[in-house]
Parts: structure tokens; sequence; C-alpha cells
């Protein structure tokens, strides 16, 4: 017996030197999707993204990659938005934070881990150091549609609950957080350093006081959270906020529209946002969807 104690003793001795030496790298086979590093280049209030995603997605693993250079200015920065894509049951989402702006475009953050070419996801491996991290942005008919319409993912949209004036304040921290990862290769967490505890992080840098909540390891509930803080569009209960966040038989709509042929009249992100508290400005655009998603649920 005193054998069986030192064999497993030498064994969890070297399991654990592997796990300490196991080190992040930035020099991989990456996978399409994660294969760049966004750089931002700060110049007051204006900014030059580099290596914003924008993929065209026919399905999940049929799709035209593109890397593209955007600018963009602060001060017309006018909202953001959270969204939850759920993935495995009602618990666990993927989380990502989406900036619109005055001129109409949105943004959006999305932290995930890089996988290399053939890799998948595995919630196991990602406690042992076997995932780097890596920080997408990228417009929402990239980064939203391939979850709603291309992997079947179930999403929900809520419009946080942000001063103005405090957007770009959050905006750069996402910006700062790109640029770690960039300088220096870091691994992904399933628990510690994944995409719900990156916003819950990012939050605090406009309200400090942010508490430690189990909701931010459960992601799935992570907009609960997010109401309970006072983080969400007021005026409305929780229940009705996730209903009428729900975007994804829009979303669909949108992209079989697409896929058949036809141009809709609005863009992605207007056609998601229909119905959903504080992130529709205009009602009458429901009419230009007229044959392109039902009304239920706004």
């Amino acid at each position: 017996m005193r054998y069986v104690f030192w064999g497993v003793g030498v064994f969890l001795v070297m399991c654990l030197a592997w796990w300490c030496f196991q080190t992040p790298r930035h020099d991989r086979q990456w996978a399409d999707d994660v294969a760049r590093l966004l750089r931002a280049r700060v110049d007051g209030p204006v900014v030059k993204l580099e290596n914003v995603r924008h993929f065209e997605w026919r399905s999940e693993t049929d799709y035209t990659a593109h890397w593209e250079t955007q600018q963009v200015d602060l001060r017309g920065l006018a909202s953001a938005d959270l969204l939850l894509s759920y993935w495995m049951g009602p618990h666990i989402a993927h989380t990502l934070v989406s900036f619109g702006f005055d001129d109409g475009r949105y943004l959006t953050f999305s932290a995930e881990i890089r996988k290399e070419q053939g890799e998948a996801f595995s919630a196991l491996k990602g406690f042992v150091r076997q995932y780097e991290a890596v920080l997408i942005a990228a417009p929402e008919d990239d980064i939203v549609q391939v979850r709603t319409s291309m992997r079947g993912e179930d999403v929900r949209l809520l419009r946080l609950n942000i001063p103005r004036e405090q957007l770009p304040a959050l905006f750069m921290a996402y910006l700062k957080r790109a640029g770690q990862i960039e300088q220096t290769p870091e691994f992904y967490n399933t628990l510690t350093s994944n995409c719900t505890t990156v916003v819950w992080d990012i939050a605090r840098t406009i309200a400090p006081g942010l508490p430690l909540d189990w909701r931010v390891l459960a992601s799935g509930h992570f907009d609960a959270y997010a109401f309970d803080q006072g983080g969400l569009t007021p005026g409305f209960s929780f229940e009705e906020l996730r209903a009428r966040g729900r975007i994804t038989e829009r979303a669909r709509a949108w992209t079989a529209a697409r896929q058949a042929g036809r141009v809709p009249d609005l863009s992605f992100s207007q056609a998601i946002r229909i119905g959903v508290p504080g992130a529709d400005g205009e009602r009458s655009a429901v009419l230009a969807l007229n044959g392109l998603v039902s009304p239920a649920g706004r």
C-alpha cells in the first residue's frame, strides 16, 4: 500500500509539473476564424482597428475569410448591448458585448478560445492550459449571425443601461485587453478567465463596485446578474427583457432571405433589434420586415 501512495504522489507531482510548464504562444497553426490578433492605434478620439474579422458565412464550415481595418470615432459611440448565446442548455452561454455608433455601425467584442486547426472546444481542457485566449472584434453580421444561423445557438440581446459619456472608457478597456493579449499570450480558463469573467472584469472599469456573484460563473444567468445591478434597460421586468430580447428567429429569417437571393430592407443589426427594449429606436422598421419575420415576441 505504501508503494501505491508513493506512486500516486509521484504521478500528481508529474501532472503539476506538466501543468506549470505549459506556455501560451502566438505561433501555432490557428483556425481561420481566430487566426489574427486585434490591434488598435489610438489618436485622440479616433481609433484605427486592425484585424477586425468580417467573414461571409454560408455555413459553419463554408465561409469566405476576410479581415479588415476599420476606423471609429469614440465621440460617435451611442450604445452598448449584452448578448448571450446559449449553446449548451440554459445555464451556459457565450457572452458578447456590442457597441453601437451614431452612423449605424455595430462592433462586437468576444473573448474566445484560440483554437488550432482541427481543434474543438472542451470545457475540461479549458481547465488545464490547453487553449490560448483571444479577443475578437467583428460586425454583428459576422459574429452574431454565425452563432444564430450557422451554429444553431439561441441568442438574446439586451440593451445595457450605460450613460453615453461612459461608453468610450468601456470601449477603450476592451482595446486595452486586446493589447495585453497581443503583447503577452495567455491561457483561457474555463472557470477564471472566460468570455463572461472578461466582460465582468472590464465592466468594473466603469463600475468598480460590481460584486462577484455565482452568475458570473454560471454564464447563462449573467443577464439576471446585470439586471439586479441596474445594468439593463429600466422600466421593464426581467422576464419581459429576456422574452423581447430573443433575436434568434429574426436573425435566422434575415439569413434565410439573404441565402435565397433576397436583399432584406434592413441591415442584420437593425433586424435583430426590432422590439428589443431600449435598442429598437424606430418601431416603424417592423413594417419593412413584413413577410420576413413574425411580429411575435415584440
